[in-house]
């Protein structure tokens, strides 16, 4: 069986680990990076870059390259806050046919969020077959804790197109609290606070770590949090306020300019990153853009003071989540041992002042906040795969879930903060005499009113006996699985008829367009395969070239014409056909000349036992060791 790795699928960044020599570890990427941008970029040319190569190129690709795709996932355009982002990123987002946000290129390609993901999620694959040597097929997959049903489906379609099984959906606060609570080696019973303010989402987890007859038990009491607050709105502050800067000095508005936004983005990043460990920093723009009057340059200073103005309410919003999650809990601050800060937007210093403000207790600096949760979901494979033993993790669903009933009231039938995975049912009637079928209405959410609630699914359950109103008895059961996945199942007591359902939103995707994007994926690997054996010919063939160009130079004085004249004709053959894509008659013209260049050899070496340089067939394997294969994932046909 091999390995359960365990990825962190970020906003902003991306994370593999597993677990080797009874340890989670984190792997470095190909470019030797412990973490991964989680972003996406389409070049004119056809490729794909995944990665730091993807964030590099977005000052001069904005509207191909995607980023924070996690804030759309499972999401419905009409959405308040897909509306907030559309004038954040520079890239389009527009109304799939069933209402869900998607993303499009700017030669108006469409493409689901989960496309975007299973990029970075084949990314963090990749990265775990070259440090193993082996293919990985199986892996834990974290999300925030407040991720709600179609949000962890959704994730799920996404390992799923990337070519992973996902074994497991875990929140991202309690995969941190297994990477700190395994790595205590005390048997002591602790009550710990989960504070994960990551690049797009916050989640707040109340979890306590018990020694249970020699099993170390991990118990989700409290979970609560926001999928729209994170990084990004904090970048966008400081982007706000750098364009509202330049407008009064210029009087431009640099929004409308997409290359513009760009470097707006990525200086925003750099210098909220900067006041985090100084007082003051200055963001310089040389040619941010050009008027009739010319080039414009934006210089401005930023200090930490100000930048903290600029997010106080970001701030106090993450603190309302955790006093909730404390009453849920039944907690107060005091009964709390220990406060872990999970994600990069917490290190900065009014974020952890607040955190310690409010619990009334220093966070620990000792867990990294990159890398915990990837390192938990590691863990948890690890489990899985029984790797890991006396590990009981008891997670919980994050929002009530129920029916809509008469008059518009929800009905809850599992309170949020219920241990999964769980069962539960509940008997209702008919709301009319005589009426033969029920319409079971799916939903999710805390509010009193359904129409508030994120609305699952709707099924029908018919074949009902006639009967005055009240009279047939009905059964809705909900069922939630360990990825806190739920299964819905509605029966007629008389007639025992049944109707079952696994909640697929009706936003999510269907499984024709999964397989379609699966089998795109695919074809993409066989592409990518394909194209890097053409690109390892063509290397080979071009140092081949070039030591028997050198092997002329210094020998084609002692050699016949004859000789050089068919070296010379196999050059030219091989490079007409380097002009092409076919690997098979760049190999074939590659061997001609290597056999050209031996004769070469041979004849400048008449005379001669075993001395004289290599020939150029055996400079050209060299030279082709030497080579370095670069990541691709597609090409036109016309490239060359």
């Amino acid at each position: 069986m091999g390995k359960i790795i365990g990825i962190d699928l970020g906003t902003t960044n991306s994370c593999v680990a597993i677990m080797d020599g009874g340890k989670a570890r984190v792997i470095e990427n190909s470019e030797g990076d412990r973490t991964t941008p989680s972003i996406v970029a389409y070049t004119k040319d056809g490729e794909v870059l995944v990665g730091a190569s993807a964030k590099r190129q977005a000052v001069t690709n904005p509207k191909n390259t995607f980023y924070a795709v996690k804030r759309l996932i499972g999401r419905k355009f009409t959405d308040a806050e897909v509306k907030k982002d559309l004038d954040l990123v520079p890239y389009s987002i527009l109304a799939h046919d069933n209402g869900d946000a998607w993303v499009a290129s700017s030669d108006g390609k469409k493409m689901a969020p989960q496309e975007i993901s299973a990029r970075v999620l084949e990314k963090m694959k990749k990265t775990a077959e070259a440090y193993l040597g082996e293919t990985v097929t199986e892996a834990v997959i974290t999300v925030p804790a407040y991720f709600n049903d179609s949000q962890r489906q959704a994730t799920k379609d996404a390992g799923k197109i990337a070519g992973l099984d996902v074994k497991r959906i875990i929140n991202e606060p309690t995969a941190a609290a297994l990477a700190y609570g395994l790595d205590k080696g005390d048997s002591q019973d602790r009550k710990i606070v989960v504070y994960d303010l990551g690049g797009g989402t916050f989640d707040v987890s109340i979890i306590e770590i018990a020694n249970v007859d020699g099993e170390k038990q991990f118990e989700v009491l409290a979970t609560n949090g926001d999928t729209f607050l994170g990084g990004e709105d904090f970048d966008a502050r400081v982007i706000d306020y750098l364009v509202e800067e330049f407008n009064k000095d210029q009087g431009i508005d640099l929004r409308k300019d997409p290359l513009a936004l760009q470097r707006l983005k990525d200086a925003a990043e750099r210098a909220k990153i900067e006041l985090s460990s100084s007082q003051q920093t200055e963001v310089n723009l040389p040619y941010v853009t050009a008027d009739a009057s010319g080039p414009k340059h934006l210089n401005i200073k930023l200090t930490r003071a100000k930048l903290e103005a600029l997010v106080e309410d970001l701030i106090k919003k993450s603190i309302e989540p955790c006093r909730t999650a404390l009453n849920d809990a039944g907690l107060r601050a005091s009964d709390i041992g220990e406060v872990i800060l999970v994600g990069g937007q917490t290190r900065m210093p009014k974020v952890q002042a607040a955190v310690t403000e409010f619990f009334g207790k220093e966070p620990r600096k000792d867990v990294n906040p990159d890398e915990a949760v990837a390192l938990g979901a590691a863990i948890q494979g690890g489990v899985l795969g029984g790797d890991v033993k006396d590990v009981l993790l008891l997670d919980v669903t994050p929002l009530s879930l129920g029916i809509e009933t008469l008059g518009g009231v929800f009905t809850k039938i599992i309170e949020k903060n219920t241990t999964i995975p769980t069962k539960a049912s509940q008997t209702f009637s008919t709301a009319e005499d005589n009426q033969s079928a029920v319409t079971v209405h799916v939903l999710q959410g805390e509010r009193e009113q359904a129409r508030f609630n994120k609305s699952l699914a709707r099924f029908d359950l018919s074949g009902i006996d006639a009967a005055p109103r009240g009279m047939p008895q009905v059964e809705v059961s909900f069922d939630i699985d360990a990825n806190g996945i739920l299964h819905v199942s509605a029966k007629d007591k008389k007639t025992n008829k049944e109707q079952k359902v696994e909640i697929k939103a009706g936003s999510g995707l269907s499984d024709d367009e999964i397989a379609r994007m699966v089998a795109d994926a695919e074809a993409h690997r066989d592409e990518d395969k394909k194209f890097q054996e053409l690109v390892v010919a063509r290397n080979q063939a071009d140092g081949l070239i070039h030591a028997t160009r050198t092997a002329i130079t210094e020998h084609g004085a002692k050699v016949g014409g004859d000789v050089i004249g068919k070296v010379e004709a196999a050059l030219a053959d091989l490079e007409t056909a380097m002009k092409g894509d076919d690997k098979a008659q760049i190999e074939a013209k590659s061997k001609t000349l290597e056999e050209a260049g031996q004769s070469l050899y041979a004849a400048a070496s008449a005379g001669e036992q075993g001395a004289g340089p290599e020939s150029g067939a055996q400079q050209a394997n060299r030279a082709a060791d030497d080579v370095v294969d670069a990541e691709f994932t597609e090409v036109k046909d016309d490239k060359k």
